[in-house]
């Protein structure tokens, strides 16, 4: 199984030596601490953002690189902006608009804390390959069956990409190339045939693994090294730091 993915960032930075597990652990764990912040405390979130640049400055994570995937949760955050003009009141006034406070407050805690856990994730995923992360999940328990269709998908998305670039390739050669939207019938075929081609391909695939002894497990990761105690230390720091602003800011 090949170990990169579209966000990953090969490096040898402290942060990608970490083992898998400990930094999934920390950038849940990181979350959690976010979510649970009273969108009052506005420090804190401030607080949290330095620790994750300081994380991306260690694994030379690039301002442009962040910001490009972070565009990401745009869809998802969309709903924010229509928050101050939909709620009740009591209104205020910014920038010569009337927006409700508690609308301008939700908008505010759903776009920090958003950011704030797309910031953790792509962190997580720019700094640990594929295999690291299916291992690091098969040690903290994750369910099998979980971790074996994640392994199977990453195996074979490219397979099935390649096969649909032949596919059109194949096509484009024999003059239908559709370009318009009463054109569309000859792709369509095709999503239909690459459908009953990867189902094939996956029935051969599952034959062929139960012939060499498969039996519902799979050695993921077995070649990788288990976090340390150290380890776990190091990539404690993060959570720790983020639960010890989390708990000021609620008791505050």
């Amino acid at each position: 199984m090949g170990a990169g993915h579209a966000l990953y960032r090969p490096g040898t930075t402290p942060v990608h030596r970490l083992p898998g597990e400990v930094k999934i652990a920390a950038s849940v764990t990181f979350t959690i601490a976010v979510v649970a912040t009273p969108r009052q405390a506005v420090w804190a979130f401030g607080c949290y953002a330095l620790l994750l640049l300081a994380v991306m400055a260690v694994a030379r994570i690039t301002p442009l690189w962040l910001a490009k995937r972070s565009l990401i949760e745009v869809p998802f955050v969309a709903l924010a902006v229509l928050l101050p003009f939909m709620e009740g009141g009591p209104y205020t006034t910014w920038l010569g608009l009337e927006v409700s406070v508690p609308g301008s407050w939700g908008a505010w805690n759903i776009l920090a804390k958003a950011t704030l856990g797309v910031w953790a994730s792509l962190t997580l995923a720019a700094t640990t390959d594929v295999t690291a992360l299916l291992a690091g999940l098969n040690r903290l328990r994750c369910p099998a069956v979980i971790t074996q269709l994640a392994t199977f998908m990453v195996r074979y998305t490219h397979v099935l990409a390649s096969e649909a670039r032949r596919m059109r390739v194949a096509r484009i050669s024999r003059g239908d190339n559709p370009r318009f939207l009463w054109q569309l019938k000859g792709f369509a075929t095709g999503v239909g045939v690459l459908f009953l081609r990867s189902f094939e391909r996956g029935e051969r695939v599952y034959v062929a693994m139960l012939s060499r002894g498969y039996n519902g497990q799979m050695p993921l990761g077995s070649e990788l090294r288990a976090a340390a105690v150290t380890d776990w230390a190091r990539a404690a720091l993060l959570p720790v730091a983020a639960g010890a602003i989390a708990a000021t800011a609620i008791m505050l």
